[in-house]
């Protein structure tokens, strides 16, 4: 029906698998439509509501080898997830201050403390109608609430975390893209299974969301080894559902997407256009990035001093 946006529902077993289905999909059905971040003369981009289900996300080949970047960047994503970044966040106060606005792992372990930070406890009254909270540094840890809730009641439906902060991301030109994070364990034979839904409000298909997919079946992993931990019984990871409002190919990275991926796709086998993390190869690149991913943090913090 005219007006409307696209619908694809894709469930494959592997990442993978699913990243190249969802890509071909959006490629044929997606919709012709402008993004405010559009410069003149560039194609429109083609865009989608995607449900993507992956059954079994740690099972190999993990790594598509059409991703933004080689193995050392996923291990940066990675990391990025688990906290190591967090301090490059900015000062929202500072107008001149050009860091990053926010970080998700900051969102879910500290939700809330840049409230103060951008509004100085309510000094600008026409702007902040209430105080939020007596000073900054005292956020919400979703993560520690998450897990207590899940260790307490496995079965819960309440065991989410959220990054949206309306008081604050309405006025960011690049807010965050993902939205919430709902995790619930199913019992299958005397094993608990971390089912995980993930909704993103935007995703750039060809440019982000292998990694983001790949990071947060990494961010899960986490959570699983948290919480087998603490339960009684054996916790694996199970499926990973990623919701995303817009799942979207740039006009300006089509020519590259059909040269990069959806020609190759048509005419090389599966198997060239993977890797397998276990590859002995791959371990051993994906184990010296750890270091190197510290030394870049190390250097920009240098280089930033203030």
């Amino acid at each position: 029906m005219k007006g409307n946006i696209p619908v694809i529902v894709i469930q494959e077993e592997t990442l993978p698998k699913a990243y190249e289905k969802a890509l071909v999909a959006l490629y044929h059905n997606g919709i012709k439509i402008k993004t405010q971040y559009d410069k003149k003369g560039v194609p429109l981009s083609l865009d989608v509501t995607a449900n993507i289900t992956i059954l079994d996300p740690l099972k190999q080949p993990m790594i598509h080898k059409a991703m933004p970047g080689g193995i050392d960047d996923l291990r940066e994503y990675c990391m990025e997830l688990e906290g190591y970044k967090d301090h490059w966040v900015k000062n929202m106060n500072d107008p001149d201050d050009t860091r990053w606005p926010y970080t998700y792992y900051s969102r879910f372990s500290d939700w809330g403390t840049w409230f103060e930070k951008r509004h100085f406890l309510n000094e600008d009254k026409n702007r902040l109608k209430i105080n939020y909270k007596e000073k900054p540094g005292n956020g919400i840890n979703q993560i520690k609430i998450m897990i207590d809730k899940l260790v307490k009641e496995p079965y819960s439906r309440q065991a989410q975390m959220i990054t949206w902060m309306p008081f604050m991301d309405n006025d960011i030109y690049d807010p965050p893209c993902i939205q919430s994070v709902w995790y619930r364990l199913i019992e299958y034979e005397n094993i608990f299974y971390l089912n995980c839904n993930i909704r993103i409000r935007s995703n750039d298909a060809w440019g982000a969301s292998f990694m983001n997919m790949f990071g947060f079946t990494m961010f899960n992993l986490n959570i699983v080894n948290k919480l087998d931990a603490r339960i009684n019984k054996s916790v694996f990871l199970g499926r990973l559902n990623w919701q995303a409002d817009s799942y979207h190919l740039y006009g300006k990275d089509i020519k590259d997407f059909e040269k990069r991926f959806y020609h190759r796709s048509l005419i090389t086998p599966f198997s060239d256009r993977v890797y397998d993390m276990n590859d002995p190869k791959i371990q051993s690149i994906w184990v010296e990035s750890k270091q190197k991913v510290l030394d870049k943090i190390k250097k920009y913090d240098e280089d930033h001093k203030e």
